[in-house]
């Protein structure tokens, strides 16, 4: 319900077929999926985790799914080298992750978006972002938060 909720937010706001994205913690890849089958044409899916890494990349060559690159790394590592450009940066670190409050300072200061682009993070209910300079709104779906950031 959350993950689809997400979608028809960023569908009712952008052309999904247009935007580059950058799906950081990304896990085994779900976020990317979905972005990939509602038409992106780039997307850029960052992990630490081998076995979600190899999952990710069996997934896009059975898919035969082109558009999606898949990196092994650390998140915050990865976001210092990464050259601007992205649309949508979405980031689901763990709930419990001693970074996760200095995430979007981190994105901002790398100017990682273009203008206009967002910043999405997934997080608990413990945590909100509510006070930070570049919050646009939350969305909370049981355990299940996201902030937007603009």
């Amino acid at each position: 319900m959350a993950r689809e909720s997400l979608f028809n937010i960023l569908s009712n706001a952008l052309d999904l077929s247009s935007v580059r994205v950058l799906d950081l913690f990304s896990g085994t890849g779900i976020i990317s999926l979905e972005f990939a089958s509602r038409g992106c044409q780039e997307i850029v899916s960052v992990d630490i985790h081998p076995g979600c890494v190899a999952f990710l990349k069996e997934m896009t060559r059975k898919l035969q799914l082109e558009c999606i690159r898949v990196h092994r790394a650390d998140a915050f590592r990865f976001i210092k080298k990464e050259q601007p450009g992205f649309d949508i940066i979405f980031a689901d670190p763990p709930y419990d992750h001693p970074g996760l409050q200095s995430l979007p300072d981190m994105i901002f200061a790398g100017q990682l978006l273009n203008d206009g682009g967002w910043f999405i993070e997934e997080h608990s209910s413990r945590r909100l972002f509510t006070d930070h300079p570049r919050f646009y709104q939350h969305r909370s779906y049981g355990d299940v938060n996201f902030t937007f950031m603009k």
